[in-house]
């Protein structure tokens, strides 16, 4: 008949509100969990067997809390940073959203001037008589550059 161990876990008895008589304060303030097999489950198990049972299912129980109230510690935890950290990604982003919306405007009054530059100059050169006229400047403006370098050198 092989026994199932459990490992031994050293706590505080709690106290034992099921028993008839308080022969608990007679025990020492800390004990372990004995270990016990599928024998010990049949029904004819005397009222001290009955009263470990219960002491041993009570502090099971009493660990199981306590795991699960850190594991809830931690995942309320864990939940508080993720709110701080979106919080601080949606000021960012609406940082980032003003400023993509000042470079949107910046870029359109960019884009105007670049336009309006563009068409007074278009007018400039219709008004001076078209190309033709503008490469006979830019002609004339390379020779006079080219007879002002022979003056000097020569």
């Amino acid at each position: 008949n092989e026994q199932k161990r459990l490992p031994k876990i050293i706590c505080q008895s709690p106290p034992n509100m099921f028993s008839k008589n308080n022969h608990h304060k007679e025990r020492s303030k800390y004990s372990s969990v004995p270990h016990f097999s599928d024998s010990e489950n049949d029904d004819s198990s005397s009222d001290g067997g009955e009263d470990d049972f219960i002491s041993r299912e009570i502090r099971q129980q009493q660990l199981q809390m306590k795991q699960q109230d850190e594991g809830l510690e931690m995942l309320g935890q864990s939940a508080e940073r993720l709110s701080k950290i979106s919080l601080g990604i949606h000021e960012e982003l609406g940082h980032q959203n003003k400023m993509l919306d000042e470079m949107e405007d910046d870029l359109e009054n960019a884009t105007t001037n670049m336009n309006l530059v563009t068409m007074k100059t278009k007018e400039l050169i219709k008004k001076s008589g078209g190309k033709r006229n503008f490469c006979i400047i830019v002609i004339l403006s390379i020779i006079v550059v080219v007879l002002l370098f022979l003056i000097v050198y020569s």
